[in-house]
Parts: structure tokens; C-alpha cells; sequence
């Protein structure tokens, strides 16, 4: 199940009580998983390595998303870790299709469809920065991500495995993705 809403610990005890077998994940593209993952490890063995950097947040998505998505409030919270100071309320939010053509570049066959992300880290003193970007068109990447994660759940399930709830990352970690 890949959403970003509801309450992530409803929606676990949920499935838990019913005894099933399950993927939650607030992002089923698993190269976007990934680049969490790595962002998540950076933040964990090298905090404080950003203190004192300006971060600036350009998030591009259709039209009618109107909040900030998941994927850049788990980078954010990365960036925090990594001794950044940085308020969501900070995130430039582009959803007018003219500026995602002119501005972001989003190709116009996918502006219903896209998750454009920029991540730029300046400096103290204004003489190193840092950019990291990740640029959605369409939604297959969440498709293949979710047909992966049946089929490990499927794996799972002939294994008879005693865990049941799972996320991306247990996807990946296994491995076994086409």
C-alpha cells in the first residue's frame, strides 16, 4: 500500500490485528526508496556534517497536490539531521503548470503526472554548494515498485514467514527485483 496519508499507526496496528500480509510505504518508486535510504544513512553517520548550510527546496508536482510531499519531508528531516536548519514552510511549492513548463522543465505530456524535487546546499560563506535532484514523469515507477512489492509479499507469504508487515526497503533489501 503506498500512501502518504491516513495515520501511519492505525494503519499498521490495522493489518497487524488482521493478520495479513503486508507493504506500507509512503513511496513505492524504488529508486526514489533508495536515494531515502542513502540520504537517511549520511544523516545517521555523519550528523552535523551541513551545520550552518542554507538549504533551498524547489518540489514540483501536479496541479491538485496541493501539500508538500512525503519523499521531501523525509529529505528535509535528512538535511535537519545533517545540521541543517530548514521549516517546511520554507519548500517552494511550483504547481502552476506554466511555471512547471517555463521554470522546471516538466515535459508537458506528464505535467498531470510528475514529481520534480531539488535539493541546493550553499554554503556559510557562499563557496561550496551541493544540489540534489530527483525528477518523476509519469507515474510507472510507483507501478513497477508495487508490483515488486507483491511479489515478495507473495514470496513471503509461500515462505511462511512469521513477519508480515514490511516496507520498500524490505523490498529492497531482498533484492529480487526485475
Amino acid at each position: 500500500m503506498g500512501t502518504t496519508g491516513g495515520n501511519r499507526q492505525l494503519l499498521n496496528k490495522t493489518v497487524q490485528d488482521a493478520n495479513v500480509y503486508a507493504v506500507i510505504s509512503p513511496q513505492m518508486g524504488k529508486q526514489v526508496v533508495a536515494f531515502l535510504a542513502a540520504m537517511e544513512i549520511m544523516a545517521e553517520k555523519f550528523p552535523g556534517a551541513f551545520a550552518g548550510y542554507k538549504l533551498e527546496v524547489m518540489e514540483s508536482h501536479q496541479a491538485t497536490k496541493l501539500d508538500v510531499s512525503g519523499t521531501a519531508k523525509a529529505v528535509i528531516s535528512c538535511f535537519q539531521k545533517l545540521g541543517v536548519s530548514f521549516d517546511l514552510n520554507e519548500v517552494n511549492l511550483v504547481r502552476d503548470p506554466e511555471e512547471q513548463l517555463a521554470i522546471v522543465g516538466v515535459p508537458e505530456e506528464h505535467l498531470g503526472g510528475h514529481a520534480f524535487h531539488n535539493y541546493h546546499l550553499t554554503s556559510p560563506d557562499e563557496t561550496v554548494s551541493f544540489e540534489f535532484q530527483h525528477n518523476v514523469c509519469g507515474r510507472s515507477i510507483y507501478a513497477e515498485g508495487t508490483v515488486d512489492a507483491a511479489m515478495f509479499l507473495h514470496t513471503k507469504i509461500r515462505s511462511g514467514a512469521d513477519k508480515k508487515l514490511y516496507d520498500m526497503i524490505d523490498v529492497l533489501r531482498e533484492g529480487n527485483m526485475r
